[in-house]
């Protein structure tokens, strides 16, 4: 018999005035939820440092977002969006290509699609720059990009045409203020189209106290797809088609990994995805040697081992494979689902998300039922909720 989860038990009502529409002015001045061994406390994010176990371990996602959001008009006055989301050489880090030089083609959504014909081109020209975009395969929104001058990359041309992303339910366009708010401060590898928004809170003073404490931090990256905001349609949550996303760890990362008697806290949903991929690679290494880095939404269930290694023997796995690489390219469409069973992270720090949405599924993964005493919680006591609200840790 086929197993069901309903997504509609991982729904809560979410007033519009609970949405925090504009980061507050302070990043780190957030509140912070603490739920602790089935203990819920209110704290402020600042406190943070003193919350965090001694033997922790902290990985973050640096990827930095990009003004994926790009407006042409046509000279019928008919405005065309083109959405940034992937470059068509998927196996590429993103970062890469967004340094490509001349042209580079990337797969969009086209917003007023029906206006712009296959093989025709639009035009922006601002302070002597010119960005060109050719419309290439409608159905699959390929879009061949071309600029001038040809030795300026395409980092630097998007970041002079392009716009914030901001999450679609902020019913708004980004102002000044996105374009630094809406980036973590250790933002670093250009790619995503939406922020790692548990990141958003952190500041520099936060992070030195965190590191005086002790504390280990890392980073990783996850290019964030614009997949983050699809909502779950299915009324089993199991039918949902999970988006794929790009990470790229490194050797470090592994060897962070691996110190003995760490406490593993991810910082975002992205993060903790990230790292529990790299689990599952680490298996998949174990069973046949040799694989591409890439982990399916159903990977976790379909595994042929019936006793799962420990998370030290997977890693090892995975760092043997990297023998002189410093670095690995994956994607994962990893779906954590309650019932799954953290094979890494034992904490978790995040914002509050959209009701039955599959970072809510993966919140009930984490703590089991107790995120309904925890959501219920936030709301009566007044949390600012979604991407640019407050934070909770959670250690069960």
């Amino acid at each position: 018999m086929k197993r069901e989860i309903k997504s509609r038990d991982y729904s809560y009502h979410l007033p519009d005035d609970r949405i925090a529409i504009h980061p507050l002015e302070q990043r780190d001045h957030a509140k912070l939820l603490l739920y602790q061994h089935g203990k819920i406390s209110d704290q402020r994010f600042n406190d943070l440092p003193t919350l965090l176990p001694d033997d922790a371990t902290l990985f973050f996602n640096d990827t930095r977002v990009i003004p994926a959001r790009i407006l042409f008009q046509k000279e019928t006055g008919a405005q065309i969006e083109v959405f940034l989301l992937q470059p068509l050489q998927g196996d590429m880090p993103v970062q890469l290509a967004m340094q490509s030089q001349n042209n580079t083609q990337w797969l969009c959504t086209i917003g007023n699609l029906k206006k712009w014909k296959e093989g025709s081109t639009l035009h922006l020209s601002k302070g002597g720059i010119t960005l060109n975009a050719t419309l290439k395969k409608p159905k699959s929104g390929l879009v061949d990009f071309h600029w001038s001058p040809s030795n300026l990359s395409f980092a630097e041309v998007i970041h002079l045409f392009g716009n914030t992303p901001l999450p679609p339910y902020l019913h708004r366009d980004a102002d000044e203020n996105d374009k630094s708010r809406y980036q973590t401060v250790y933002s670093h590898f250009e790619g995503a189209v939406a922020a790692p928004t548990a990141g958003l809170h952190f500041t520099d003073n936060v992070l030195r106290q965190i590191n005086t404490k002790g504390v280990i931090t890392d980073f990783l990256t996850l290019h964030v797809s614009a997949g983050t905001f699809q909502p779950i349609k299915t009324e089993n949550a199991l039918d949902h088609e999970m988006h794929s996303e790009q990470i790229i760890v490194t050797r470090k990362n592994l060897e962070t990994l691996l110190l003995k008697n760490r406490k593993i806290i991810a910082v975002g949903t992205t993060s903790m995805r990230t790292l529990e991929s790299l689990y599952w690679y680490g298996v998949k290494l174990i069973q046949t040697g040799s694989q591409p880095f890439k982990i399916s939404q159903n990977d976790p269930k379909n595994h042929d081992f019936g006793i799962l290694p420990p998370r030290k023997i997977a890693f090892e796995a995975v760092l043997k494979h990297m023998e002189a690489q410093d670095y690995l390219v994956g994607d994962t469409s990893i779906f954590m689902v309650p019932g799954y069973q953290f094979k890494v992270c034992e904490g978790l720090i995040t914002n509050f998300h959209q009701p039955g949405s599959t970072l809510m599924l993966l919140v009930a993964a984490f703590v089991g039922d107790q995120w309904k005493h925890i959501y219920e919680h936030a709301l009566q006591s007044n949390y600012r909720f979604l991407s640019y609200g407050d934070s909770s840790l959670l250690l069960p």
